[in-house]
């Protein structure tokens, strides 16, 4: 007998988090009995020592990592009023954080020897501030993390210490974002946006072998936009859809689900095959976006969304051909749009849009100043355009900038410029010194409104795996795989790749053949 039989259930666990470590104590009594405490249950008799939330006493608590959740706050004695200030960095909880798609900053009314859970939110700091007239006897005080519990199966090692934390904080932060579906942020906007999706969908390809979050969010999109709109009400949105479905079905191998929606799939690409002017350039019509830097500069944006349409169709030329179905649309405006290249205006989105579609070889772009104008978005493209030791040394000076900035997951936008005189996240202001969370930020994301836990951010780990690893999906669901590594200026890396047939093992050491453990069924050219 179950009690809920026609109801929907969530897929994340709940997972409860001790503190890691207290920043700072403002007459908080006994304080250091927080740090450590794995008890999550509020206990009457033999009662734990307490901690004491005096009048205008306030503490602000590390977590140690960035989770997706809220906090415990187990209360002994009277209710009280307390004040809890969720933060990705240390000033965010400290400050005046931003309140829009979810509450970071709140008071509330603890329960007289109950248990208080509350947050729902990105954070690894809370600030909590007795904000009443009594004290407030607390027990114990748990980060509870509201998170998909995978099992990660794909690995990438490799002798640059720099580049695994690299891979492993990428896959960490496409984690966070992997809620009831992908969310771009899981602190903000929370929404499935499909433009956002694709870089999560390589990230997620590469580490989880539980792909059904990814259809799932494909088939929220589906219901909420007919065939003939644009997705999330932005045309360019509709184009990432297509190459996404692709790069799912070549990970999965599911038919059903192309099968299901084949129609849908139909209507779409004959609806775009429209937007091609007779001289071959793109005429998508508004809203039409790229990605925030390039936004007002219509000639970069031209430049790219001319590339990514004839993405769009190359991938819907295979996807209508898979299920044997008329693809002449796909295949006339593909070879429409292959006659006009626009010039990338010196933006290295749209470069790298142009060079790894084929449709011009612009890496003197993004070899123009390499490590200025990239954006944590399609520093995933930038990466794929480029050749494997330069796009190395991206990965370790950009996203590595971050880790060295006290990230414990990647963020919706970074500029290396920022780290001058800066100090990090993870620490209290510093006089005379920028703070890298609230005096940065462009466009949507400027100051503590930028989110640290951004998915489309997680570009190194698909691009080690894919590049440096050297696997590629031949057929769907892996049952086919080319595996060249490409080990760049690396002296040796190892790792895994999960495939619907199972997890295929590689190592590559420099002046060593290449060790290759496939499961049966995968046929292997290397």
């Amino acid at each position: 007998m179950k009690f809920h039989e026609n109801c929907l259930r969530d897929r994340r666990s709940r997972i409860y988090i001790p503190v890691k470590a207290i920043i700072c104590n403002n007459g908080v009594i006994n304080a250091e009995r927080l740090v450590g405490n794995q008890e999550y249950q509020a206990v009457i008799h033999y009662l734990p020592p307490e901690t004491d939330f005096v009048p205008g006493s306030s503490i602000l608590l590390d977590f140690g990592q960035a989770i997706c959740g809220g906090i415990r706050f187990n209360n002994f004695g009277d209710a009280g009023r307390l004040r809890i200030k969720f933060g990705e960095s240390v000033s965010e909880a400290l400050g005046n954080s931003n309140q829009e798609c979810s509450r970071k900053d709140t008071i509330l009314d603890t329960p007289h020897s109950g248990m208080l859970d509350y947050g729902n939110t990105v954070f690894r700091f809370v600030r909590l501030e007795n904000a009443g007239d009594t004290t407030i006897h607390c027990q114990h005080i748990m980060g509870i993390a509201s998170e998909c519990d995978l099992e990660v199966t794909g690995a990438f090692e490799s002798s640059d210490e720099r580049l695994n934390r690299i891979w492993k904080t990428a896959v960490r932060t496409v984690h966070l974002c992997m809620q009831e579906y992908i969310y771009d942020g899981a602190k903000r906007d929370r929404i499935v946006w499909m433009g956002d999706m694709h870089p999560e969908i390589k990230g997620i390809c590469c580490a989880f072998s539980d792909l059904s979050i990814i259809r799932d969010s494909f088939e929220f999109l589906i219901r909420q936009a007919p065939a003939d709109m644009p997705m999330n009400q932005i045309y360019t949105y509709s184009c990432w859809f297509i190459i996404s479905v692709w790069d799912y079905y070549m990970a999965s191998g599911d038919k059903e689900f192309l099968l299901r929606h084949a129609e849908y799939f139909r209507t779409m690409l004959e609806k775009y095959s429209s937007f091609v002017n007779p001289d071959g350039s793109e005429c998508v019509p508004e809203r039409r976006f790229l990605d925030w830097p390039n936004n007002d500069n219509l000639q970069a944006k031209h430049a790219g969304i001319q590339a990514l349409l004839y993405w769009m169709h190359s991938t819907g030329e295979k996807i209508m051909a898979e299920l044997q179905m008329d693809h002449s649309a796909s295949t006339l405006a593909k070879t429409a749009l292959a006659r006009h290249i626009p010039d990338p205006s010196g933006r290295k989105a749209p470069a790298a849009l142009l060079t790894i579609t084929g449709l011009a070889d612009r890496r003197d772009v993004l070899e123009n100043d390499p490590f200025m104008g990239v954006s944590t978005f399609y520093g995933y493209y930038m990466l794929l355009a480029k050749d494997t030791i330069p796009a190395l040394e991206l990965i370790r000076r950009y996203w590595g900038a971050m880790l060295d900035m006290g990230a414990t997951s990647f963020w919706e936008d970074f500029d290396l410029n920022w780290t001058d005189n800066a100090f990090g996240i993870d620490q209290l202001p510093v006089p005379g010194k920028k703070d890298i969370h609230a005096d940065f930020g462009k466009y949507c994301y400027v100051g503590l409104r930028h989110s640290l836990s951004h998915g489309w951010s997680c570009g190194p780990a698909p691009f080690l795996s894919e590049r440096v690893l050297g696997v590629k999906f031949l057929a769907p669901g892996g049952s086919k795989v080319s595996i060249r590594p490409d080990t760049g200026d690396l002296e040796y890396v190892s790792g895994s790749v999960p495939t619907a047939h199972g997890t295929i093992r590689i190592t590559a050491e420099r002046g060593r053949k290449v060790a290759i453990d496939a499961p049966a069924g995968i046929e292997v050219i290397h």
